[in-house]
């Protein structure tokens, strides 16, 4: 009897140390627990994610309309996110930017694309003095499909990366609060890609065309790129108008140090946001590009039908769903 009593006092004590062991792991275990979860909630609140994504169609059906017109059907999407961190001296941004929209007119059985645009950029900076920064910026911007002189749809005049541009900065970023940011870079390249051998051939968007001689012999071939070196200026102004009313707008100027440098790039674009309710509301984007090294073909003013560098201007209009989202 003494020996089942002292065998089941070894047990009881032997259970109480386990169960002690296993109280001090837990314990070790919720305290890591609760400082991995400190430093996820550290990290993240140097984050500010958001952004707007965008839905808009339009519809127009005429009968017997004595005005006259075309019946229509129009689709647009726009999707415009960011990331932005800040923790210490360090500021890091990153924006992209996609939007396409589609048209139908009258009886046509095909689809015209109106709106194309793929833009990715990212700025890294280092605060020097109260609000301004060493920074480091890198853009690069293309298109989704082929486009085209409508109504002729069978021969595309650009594509998928041709054009394609890319920028690489370095300069000083003056950022006085969060809606405002004006970087200037006295060393900038940019870069002009055109991937595609029958554009690049005829120099399209800038590169080197192909020349021949009176015989037809190549006397310099054509490249599927460009590089230019310059100064670069990028301005960045956001707020809130009223209630509902938001605006963006992106200046963007590039003066080519050894070719024309007084013919300065020009990219300027705003986006509008008129919201009505929580998942309805307006947007209009413009764009406006000038840049002397790429020649279209003019459809207004006195040199209409003929082809050089002139100003390029995009608007675009759309009411449908609309997403804001913040964290």
């Amino acid at each position: 009897m003494k020996k089942i009593l002292f065998s089941v006092c070894l047990f009881f004590l032997a259970f109480s140390g386990i169960a002690q062991d296993d109280k001090s792991e837990a314990i070790k275990l919720v305290e890591n627990t609760l400082a991995v979860k400190d430093i996820t909630v550290d990290s993240a609140k140097f984050w500010k994610t958001g952004g707007v994504i965008s839905l808009n169609g339009q519809q127009v059906s005429l009968t017997n309309w004595s005005a006259g017109g075309n019946n229509s059907i129009s689709l647009a999407g726009l999707v415009n996110v960011f990331a932005k961190y800040k923790k210490g001296k360090i500021n890091w941004e990153t924006n992209l930017d996609l939007g396409y929209g589609v048209i139908n007119q009258g009886n046509a059985k095909k689809w015209w694309k109106n709106d194309d645009k793929i833009q990715f950029s990212t700025k890294f900076g280092r605060e020097l003095k109260q609000h301004w920064y060493l920074a480091t910026l890198a853009d690069f911007r293309t298109q989704f499909t082929n486009g085209y002189n409508y109504p002729n749809d069978s021969v595309y005049i650009s594509k998928f990366m041709a054009p394609a541009y890319g920028l690489a900065a370095i300069g000083f970023d003056y950022k006085p609060n969060d809606n405002f940011s004006l970087l200037i870079s006295p060393a900038t390249g940019k870069f002009t890609y055109v991937i595609d051998d029958s554009l690049a051939k005829y120099g399209a968007f800038g590169v080197q065309k192909e020349i021949r001689d009176s015989d037809g012999r190549i006397t310099q071939r054509y490249l599927t790129h460009r590089e230019e070196f310059g100064a670069y200026l990028k301005m960045q102004y956001q707020t809130k108008v009223m209630e509902n009313v938001t605006f963006l707008t992106i200046l963007e100027l590039f003066s080519n140090y050894f070719h024309n440098p007084g013919n300065i790039d020009v990219n300027w674009s705003t986006l509008t946001t008129l919201k009505v309710n929580k998942y309805i509301s307006a947007t209009l984007t413009t764009q406006l590009i000038y840049d002397d090294d790429i020649k279209v073909l003019r459809t207004s003013g006195d040199q209409k039908g003929t082809t050089g560098p002139d100003v390029q201007f995009k608007q675009v209009l759309g009411v449908g769903f609309t997403y804001n989202f913040k964290h």
